[in-house]
Protein backbone atom coordinates (compact mmCIF):
# COMPACT_ATOMS: atom_id res chain seq x y z
CA UNK A 1 0.00 0.00 0.00
CA UNK A 2 2.88 2.40 0.77
CA UNK A 3 4.35 1.86 -2.71
CA UNK A 4 0.96 2.55 -4.31
CA UNK A 5 0.53 5.76 -2.33
CA UNK A 6 4.01 6.85 -3.38
CA UNK A 7 3.22 6.04 -7.00
CA UNK A 8 -0.04 8.01 -6.90
CA UNK A 9 1.72 11.03 -5.35
CA UNK A 10 4.35 11.02 -8.11
CA UNK A 11 1.66 10.56 -10.74
CA UNK A 12 -0.73 13.31 -9.65
CA UNK A 13 2.16 15.80 -9.22
CA UNK A 14 3.36 15.02 -12.75
CA UNK A 15 -0.11 15.35 -14.28
CA UNK A 16 -0.67 18.73 -12.64
CA UNK A 17 2.57 20.12 -14.11
CA UNK A 18 1.98 18.42 -17.47
CA UNK A 19 -1.29 20.34 -17.71
CA UNK A 20 0.70 23.49 -18.43
CA UNK A 21 3.01 21.92 -21.01
CA UNK A 22 0.60 22.38 -23.91
CA UNK A 23 0.66 26.16 -23.47
CA UNK A 24 4.17 26.23 -24.91
CA UNK A 25 2.91 24.88 -28.25
CA UNK A 26 1.25 28.29 -28.69
CA UNK A 27 3.64 30.45 -26.68
CA UNK A 28 6.81 29.39 -28.55
CA UNK A 29 6.90 30.53 -32.17
CA UNK A 30 8.89 27.57 -33.49
CA UNK A 31 7.91 24.37 -35.36
CA UNK A 32 7.01 21.33 -33.25
CA UNK A 33 10.19 19.48 -34.25
CA UNK A 34 12.43 22.37 -33.17
CA UNK A 35 10.62 22.69 -29.84
CA UNK A 36 11.10 18.95 -29.27
CA UNK A 37 14.86 19.06 -29.83
CA UNK A 38 15.37 22.07 -27.55
CA UNK A 39 13.06 20.57 -24.94
CA UNK A 40 14.90 17.25 -24.94
CA UNK A 41 18.43 18.55 -24.53
CA UNK A 42 17.54 21.22 -21.97
CA UNK A 43 15.74 18.60 -19.87
CA UNK A 44 18.67 16.18 -20.18
CA UNK A 45 21.16 18.88 -19.13
CA UNK A 46 19.11 19.76 -16.04
CA UNK A 47 18.72 16.12 -15.05
CA UNK A 48 22.42 15.38 -15.56
CA UNK A 49 23.39 18.29 -13.29
CA UNK A 50 20.95 17.13 -10.61
CA UNK A 51 22.09 13.51 -10.77
CA UNK A 52 25.79 14.46 -10.58
CA UNK A 53 25.13 16.86 -7.69
CA UNK A 54 23.32 14.10 -5.78
CA UNK A 55 26.05 11.57 -6.73
CA UNK A 56 23.51 9.17 -8.21
CA UNK A 57 24.82 6.25 -10.31
CA UNK A 58 24.42 6.81 -14.05
CA UNK A 59 25.59 3.46 -15.40
CA UNK A 60 23.12 0.99 -16.88
CA UNK A 61 22.58 -2.19 -14.89
CA UNK A 62 22.69 -4.50 -17.92
CA UNK A 63 23.97 -4.12 -21.47
CA UNK A 64 20.57 -5.00 -22.97
CA UNK A 65 19.01 -2.10 -21.08
CA UNK A 66 20.81 0.27 -23.44
CA UNK A 67 18.80 -1.02 -26.39
CA UNK A 68 15.54 -0.76 -24.44
CA UNK A 69 16.40 2.80 -23.37
CA UNK A 70 17.16 3.65 -27.01
CA UNK A 71 13.81 2.30 -28.17
CA UNK A 72 12.04 4.21 -25.39
CA UNK A 73 13.92 7.39 -26.31
CA UNK A 74 13.00 7.17 -29.99
CA UNK A 75 9.35 6.61 -29.11
CA UNK A 76 9.45 9.52 -26.66
CA UNK A 77 10.98 11.92 -29.19
CA UNK A 78 8.44 11.09 -31.88
CA UNK A 79 5.66 11.34 -29.29
CA UNK A 80 6.74 14.85 -28.25
CA UNK A 81 7.02 16.07 -31.86
CA UNK A 82 3.60 14.73 -32.93
CA UNK A 83 2.01 15.96 -29.70
CA UNK A 84 3.14 19.56 -30.21
CA UNK A 85 2.22 19.34 -33.89
CA UNK A 86 -1.30 18.29 -32.91
CA UNK A 87 -1.73 21.26 -30.54
CA UNK A 88 -0.28 23.74 -33.02
CA UNK A 89 -2.66 22.54 -35.75
CA UNK A 90 -5.91 22.13 -33.80
CA UNK A 91 -5.51 23.95 -30.48
CA UNK A 92 -4.40 22.88 -27.02
CA UNK A 93 -7.65 21.23 -25.86
CA UNK A 94 -8.08 19.14 -29.02
CA UNK A 95 -4.41 18.14 -29.15
CA UNK A 96 -4.32 17.08 -25.51
CA UNK A 97 -7.56 15.16 -25.67
CA UNK A 98 -6.63 13.34 -28.88
CA UNK A 99 -3.30 12.28 -27.39
CA UNK A 100 -5.11 11.00 -24.32
CA UNK A 101 -6.54 8.11 -26.27
CA UNK A 102 -3.31 6.44 -25.14
CA UNK A 103 -4.82 4.89 -21.97
CA UNK A 104 -7.25 3.01 -24.21
CA UNK A 105 -4.34 1.78 -26.32
CA UNK A 106 -2.41 0.73 -23.18
CA UNK A 107 -5.33 -1.37 -21.92
CA UNK A 108 -4.96 -3.56 -24.99
CA UNK A 109 -1.17 -3.31 -25.34
CA UNK A 110 -0.20 -4.27 -21.80
CA UNK A 111 -1.65 -7.81 -21.93
CA UNK A 112 0.73 -8.57 -24.83
CA UNK A 113 3.65 -8.01 -22.41
CA UNK A 114 2.01 -9.50 -19.32
CA UNK A 115 0.57 -12.59 -21.00
CA UNK A 116 -3.04 -12.14 -19.87
CA UNK A 117 -6.31 -10.81 -21.25
CA UNK A 118 -7.64 -7.34 -20.39
CA UNK A 119 -9.94 -7.31 -17.35
CA UNK A 120 -13.57 -6.45 -17.98
CA UNK A 121 -13.32 -3.44 -15.65
CA UNK A 122 -10.36 -2.08 -17.65
CA UNK A 123 -12.26 -2.41 -20.91
CA UNK A 124 -15.28 -0.66 -19.37
CA UNK A 125 -13.09 2.18 -18.08
CA UNK A 126 -11.51 2.50 -21.51
CA UNK A 127 -14.97 2.65 -23.10
CA UNK A 128 -16.13 5.39 -20.73
CA UNK A 129 -12.90 7.29 -21.37
CA UNK A 130 -13.46 7.00 -25.11
CA UNK A 131 -16.95 8.46 -24.70
CA UNK A 132 -15.49 11.46 -22.87
CA UNK A 133 -12.93 11.97 -25.63
CA UNK A 134 -15.59 11.78 -28.35
CA UNK A 135 -17.64 14.43 -26.55
CA UNK A 136 -14.60 16.67 -26.25
CA UNK A 137 -13.83 16.46 -29.96
CA UNK A 138 -17.22 16.23 -31.73
CA UNK A 139 -16.17 17.49 -35.20
CA UNK A 140 -14.41 15.07 -37.56
CA UNK A 141 -14.34 16.76 -40.96
CA UNK A 142 -11.37 15.53 -42.99
CA UNK A 143 -11.00 18.97 -44.57
CA UNK A 144 -10.42 20.94 -41.37
CA UNK A 145 -7.64 21.40 -38.85
CA UNK A 146 -9.52 19.58 -36.09
CA UNK A 147 -9.27 16.27 -37.95
CA UNK A 148 -5.59 16.83 -38.71
CA UNK A 149 -4.91 17.61 -35.07
CA UNK A 150 -6.80 14.51 -33.91
CA UNK A 151 -4.78 12.32 -36.30
CA UNK A 152 -1.49 13.73 -35.03
CA UNK A 153 -2.74 13.32 -31.46
CA UNK A 154 -3.77 9.69 -31.90
CA UNK A 155 -0.39 8.90 -33.48
CA UNK A 156 1.28 10.59 -30.51
CA UNK A 157 -0.92 8.50 -28.20
CA UNK A 158 0.15 5.22 -29.82
CA UNK A 159 3.85 6.14 -29.51
CA UNK A 160 3.44 7.19 -25.87
CA UNK A 161 1.42 4.09 -24.96
CA UNK A 162 4.07 1.75 -26.36
CA UNK A 163 6.85 3.68 -24.61
CA UNK A 164 5.03 3.53 -21.24
CA UNK A 165 4.37 -0.20 -21.45
CA UNK A 166 8.03 -0.86 -22.32
CA UNK A 167 9.15 1.43 -19.47
CA UNK A 168 6.91 -0.27 -16.92
CA UNK A 169 7.75 -3.79 -18.07
CA UNK A 170 11.51 -3.69 -18.66
CA UNK A 171 12.95 -0.67 -16.80
CA UNK A 172 11.42 -0.77 -13.33
CA UNK A 173 14.87 -0.94 -11.76
CA UNK A 174 15.75 2.59 -12.84
CA UNK A 175 14.76 5.87 -11.24
CA UNK A 176 12.65 8.26 -13.27
CA UNK A 177 15.56 10.70 -13.55
CA UNK A 178 17.91 8.07 -15.00
CA UNK A 179 15.32 6.82 -17.48
CA UNK A 180 14.53 10.30 -18.79
CA UNK A 181 18.24 11.15 -18.93
CA UNK A 182 18.95 8.35 -21.39
CA UNK A 183 15.66 8.52 -23.25
CA UNK A 184 15.76 12.32 -23.49
CA UNK A 185 19.11 12.22 -25.28
CA UNK A 186 17.73 9.78 -27.85
CA UNK A 187 14.48 11.73 -28.12
CA UNK A 188 16.33 14.88 -29.18
CA UNK A 189 18.73 13.04 -31.49
CA UNK A 190 15.90 11.32 -33.38
CA UNK A 191 14.16 14.61 -34.20
CA UNK A 192 17.28 16.68 -35.08
CA UNK A 193 17.10 15.81 -38.83
CA UNK A 194 13.63 17.40 -38.97
CA UNK A 195 14.68 20.78 -37.50
CA UNK A 196 13.98 23.77 -39.74
CA UNK A 197 15.30 26.72 -37.71
CA UNK A 198 18.94 27.64 -37.13
CA UNK A 199 19.56 27.36 -33.36
CA UNK A 200 21.53 30.63 -33.48
CA UNK A 201 18.48 32.41 -34.90
CA UNK A 202 16.27 31.70 -31.85
CA UNK A 203 15.48 34.98 -30.07
CA UNK A 204 15.88 35.52 -26.34
CA UNK A 205 12.13 35.45 -25.61
CA UNK A 206 11.68 32.03 -27.21
CA UNK A 207 14.87 30.81 -25.55
CA UNK A 208 13.56 31.70 -22.08
CA UNK A 209 10.32 29.86 -22.81
CA UNK A 210 12.27 26.84 -24.08
CA UNK A 211 14.32 26.82 -20.86
CA UNK A 212 11.12 26.84 -18.79
CA UNK A 213 9.62 24.07 -20.92
CA UNK A 214 12.72 21.88 -20.73
CA UNK A 215 13.51 22.35 -17.04
CA UNK A 216 10.31 22.91 -15.07
CA UNK A 217 7.76 21.41 -17.45
CA UNK A 218 9.75 18.41 -18.76
CA UNK A 219 12.62 17.30 -16.52
CA UNK A 220 10.59 17.54 -13.32
CA UNK A 221 7.20 16.02 -14.36
CA UNK A 222 8.71 13.31 -16.57
CA UNK A 223 10.89 12.26 -13.66
CA UNK A 224 7.79 12.03 -11.46
CA UNK A 225 5.87 10.22 -14.20
CA UNK A 226 8.58 7.61 -14.81
CA UNK A 227 8.85 7.01 -11.06
CA UNK A 228 5.11 6.37 -10.86
CA UNK A 229 5.54 3.52 -13.38
CA UNK A 230 7.79 1.77 -10.84
CA UNK A 231 4.85 1.42 -8.41
CA UNK A 232 1.70 1.39 -10.58
CA UNK A 233 0.53 -0.53 -13.63
CA UNK A 234 0.86 1.30 -16.94
CA UNK A 235 -2.92 1.17 -17.52
CA UNK A 236 -3.54 2.78 -14.11
CA UNK A 237 -1.03 5.52 -14.88
CA UNK A 238 -2.63 6.06 -18.27
CA UNK A 239 -6.21 6.27 -17.05
CA UNK A 240 -5.43 8.63 -14.17
CA UNK A 241 -3.25 10.66 -16.52
CA UNK A 242 -6.37 11.67 -18.44
CA UNK A 243 -6.73 14.51 -15.95
CA UNK A 244 -4.03 16.29 -17.96
CA UNK A 245 -6.25 17.51 -20.85
CA UNK A 246 -8.71 18.86 -18.29
CA UNK A 247 -5.95 20.86 -16.58
CA UNK A 248 -4.60 21.92 -19.96
CA UNK A 249 -8.00 23.08 -21.20
CA UNK A 250 -8.54 25.18 -18.06
CA UNK A 251 -5.07 26.76 -18.31
CA UNK A 252 -5.53 27.47 -22.02
CA UNK A 253 -8.80 29.24 -21.22
CA UNK A 254 -7.32 31.29 -18.37
CA UNK A 255 -4.05 32.25 -20.06
CA UNK A 256 -4.72 32.10 -23.81
CA UNK A 257 -8.50 32.70 -23.93
CA UNK A 258 -9.17 29.35 -25.68
CA UNK A 259 -12.78 28.95 -24.56
CA UNK A 260 -14.00 25.36 -24.08
CA UNK A 261 -17.41 24.36 -25.40
CA UNK A 262 -20.22 22.76 -23.39
CA UNK A 263 -19.28 19.39 -24.90
CA UNK A 264 -15.69 19.93 -23.78
CA UNK A 265 -16.87 20.48 -20.22
CA UNK A 266 -19.12 17.40 -20.34
CA UNK A 267 -16.36 15.22 -21.76
CA UNK A 268 -13.96 16.55 -19.14
CA UNK A 269 -16.39 15.63 -16.37
CA UNK A 270 -16.56 12.05 -17.68
CA UNK A 271 -12.77 11.83 -17.84
CA UNK A 272 -12.32 13.17 -14.30
CA UNK A 273 -14.90 10.70 -12.95
CA UNK A 274 -13.18 7.75 -14.62
CA UNK A 275 -9.74 8.85 -13.40
CA UNK A 276 -11.07 9.26 -9.86
CA UNK A 277 -12.55 5.77 -9.98
CA UNK A 278 -9.24 4.29 -11.16
CA UNK A 279 -7.41 6.12 -8.36
CA UNK A 280 -9.81 4.67 -5.77
CA UNK A 281 -9.42 1.19 -7.26
CA UNK A 282 -5.63 1.49 -6.97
Amino acid sequence: MEDKRKGLLFLHSAILIFGGTGLFAKLISLPATDITVWRSFIAVTVLLILLLARKRPLALQQRKDGLIMAIGGMLLGLHWATYFQSMQVAGIAVGMVAMYTYPIIIVFLEPLFKGHKPHVSDVLCAGVMLLGIILLVPEFDLANNITQGVCWGVLSAALFALRNVIQGHYLKGYSGETSILYQGMLAGAVVIPFMTTNPLAVDSENLIKLLLLGALFTALPHSFFANSLRYLKAKTVGLIGCLQPVYGTILAFLLLSEEPSLMTLLGGAIIISTAAFETYRS
